[in-house]
C-alpha cells in the first residue's frame, strides 16, 4: 500500500487460483497448481465532506497492468469458482483497503500539480464540446491517448531521412521506422478540474535506403568512416505535468483541433533549443546548443473524436517533420550540414499489430518497449542525444576498466 496523498491511497492485489485443499489447511505458495489468475487494484478516496469511498479495476493476465514500485501487495487465494469468488475478493480487497486508507489519511501530499486519481472511464455520453474546457481536456486526451485510464495506444510510423549541406544535392541517407507505446493517468484537482498525463517510450530505427534493413554500422559518405549507428530507444518520454481543464492561472484549456465536416486535424510545431548534453559546461559561450524543429499534424474523423462515450480512436493517421543537426553517432563534428526527416503514420490495435520487422527488432532487442511505463512514472525524460551520451559514457566506462585489468 502506498499513500499517494492526503486524500487517496491504492493497494493492489493478486488474485489466486488452486487446487481444492481441505478445510483448515493452507496451500503453500509454491504450490505447482497455485498461479495467480488475476490482478486487481483498488482505490481509496475520501470526499470533500469527509466520507470515504474506493473503486477498483481488475485486469486479466492477458494484459496484465503493473502495481507500481513501493505498492504493497494483498495476496488472495481462491478457488476457480462461477459468481462467488470474485466478489469475495473485491469485498476482502476493498475492506482492507479501506482500513489501509483509515491509516494513510495524514500521508504526505503529491508532487505540487500532480493531482488526485481521477475517474478511471472518463468517457461520458453525448457529444463532446470544444469550447468547454473539460470536454477540450478529453478531446486532446482522445489525441493523445485513451479516455480510459491504462488503455494501451500504439502508434507506429516510416519515413525517410535526408541531408541537406549548402552546395550539394539533398541524400538520401536512411529509411526510418518507429514506434510509440503509451497510456494515460486521469487525475483530478480541486481548482484546476479534470485532467491527464501520459506516460510513454518510443524507437526510432535507421533502415538501409536500398534494401530497408535494419542497419548495424553505416559508413559515412563525407569522412569515408565506417560507424556504429545507435537508433534512436527513449525511455521515457513522458508529459512533465498533467494537462488539466484549467492552467495555474485559471485560464479554460483550449482544443487546438480543426474541423471540416467530418474531418478533424491538430497541428503541432516545437521549436526546440537547449543545453546539448555532449556540448560541456560552456555553450553559453561557445555556442552548440542542441537546435531543431518539429512539427507533427493528426488527423482523424470528427464524429469519433467527438464522441463522448468513445474512449479510444481507432481510426487516426499522423504525418512528422523534424529538421535537426546531424545525428552524434555519425561523427559529423563541426561539419555543416542539417537533417530532414519526413514521417507519416497512424494508430495500431496493439503491439502484436506492428509490422513483423520492427515488433521482431523489438521483441529481441528493447523488450521493455512491448509496454508503456508505469502511471506514475516520475524519470526524467530520455532523448536522442542523451540516450547517445549514455551509450557512449558505458563505452569508455567498459575500455577503462579493462586498460586497468591489463596494468
Amino acid at each position: 500500500m502506498q499513500g499517494l496523498n492526503s486524500n487517496i491511497c491504492t493497494i493492489c492485489g493478486d488474485i489466486w487460483t488452486a487446487a481444492a485443499r481441505p478445510p483448515g489447511r493452507r496451500v503453500p505458495r509454491s504450490h505447482p497448481k497455485l498461479k495467480i489468475a488475476s490482478r486487481l487494484e483498488v482505490f481509496c478516496f475520501f470526499s470533500k465532506s469527509g466520507n470515504l469511498g474506493f473503486t477498483s479495476r481488475r485486469s486479466l493476465l492477458a494484459s496484465p497492468f503493473e502495481c507500481e514500485p513501493g505498492r504493497g501487495r494483498a495476496h488472495v487465494m481462491t478457488r476457480r469458482l462461477s459468481g462467488g469468488p470474485r466478489a469475495a475478493v473485491l469485498a476482502l480487497l476493498a475492506a482492507t483497503t479501506l482500513a489501509a486508507c483509515d491509516q494513510l489519511g495524514g500521508s504526505k501530499s503529491a508532487p505540487p500539480g500532480m493531482g488526485v486519481q481521477g475517474p478511471l472511464d472518463a468517457t461520458k455520453p453525448g457529444r463532446l464540446d470544444p469550447a468547454n474546457a473539460e470536454d477540450a481536456v478529453r478531446i486532446d486526451q482522445k489525441l493523445n491517448c485513451s479516455l480510459k485510464q491504462g488503455d494501451v495506444v500504439v502508434y507506429w510510423w516510416k519515413g525517410s531521412a535526408y541531408s541537406r549541406v549548402p552546395g550539394e544535392r539533398d541524400r538520401h541517407l536512411f529509411n526510418v521506422e518507429g514506434m510509440n507505446i503509451r497510456q494515460c493517468k486521469n487525475v483530478q484537482d480541486e481548482k484546476r478540474g479534470y485532467g491527464f498525463r501520459s506516460v510513454s517510450r518510443e524507437i526510432l530505427l535507421y533502415k538501409d535506403p536500398q534494401t530497408d534493413q535494419i542497419l548495424k554500422t553505416w559508413k559515412n559518405p563525407w569522412t569515408g568512416q565506417d560507424v556504429e549507428v545507435i537508433h534512436v530507444a527513449n525511455d521515457p518520454v513522458n508529459m512533465r505535468r498533467p494537462m488539466y481543464a484549467l492552467s495555474e492561472e485559471g485560464k479554460p484549456h483550449t482544443a487546438d483541433i480543426r474541423i471540416v465536416g467530418n474531418r478533424a486535424w491538430s497541428t503541432g510545431e516545437a521549436p526546440l533549443f537547449y543545453t546539448n548534453p555532449l556540448g560541456g559546461d560552456y555553450q553559453e559561450y561557445v555556442g552548440n546548443q542542441y537546435q531543431a524543429m518539429e512539427a507533427l499534424n493528426s488527423f482523424v474523423y470528427t464524429d469519433d473524436l467527438l464522441d463522448g462515450s468513445k474512449a479510444k480512436l481507432e481510426r487516426y493517421s499522423l504525418s512528422w517533420a523534424r529538421f535537426s543537426q546531424w545525428l552524434p553517432w555519425m561523427q559529423m563534428g563541426g561539419r555543416t550540414g542539417m537533417m530532414i526527416f519526413t514521417i507519416v503514420g497512424a494508430r495500431v490495435n496493439s503491439f502484436a499489430d506492428l509490422p513483423e520487422s520492427i515488433r521482431k527488432e523489438i521483441e529481441a532487442n528493447y523488450p521493455t518497449y512491448k509496454e508503456p511505463p508505469p502511471l506514475d512514472d516520475a524519470r526524467p525524460n530520455e532523448t536522442s542525444w542523451t540516450y547517445f551520451k549514455k551509450q557512449i559514457d558505458a563505452k569508455r566506462a567498459v575500455s577503462a576498466n579493462k586498460a586497468k585489468a591489463g596494468e
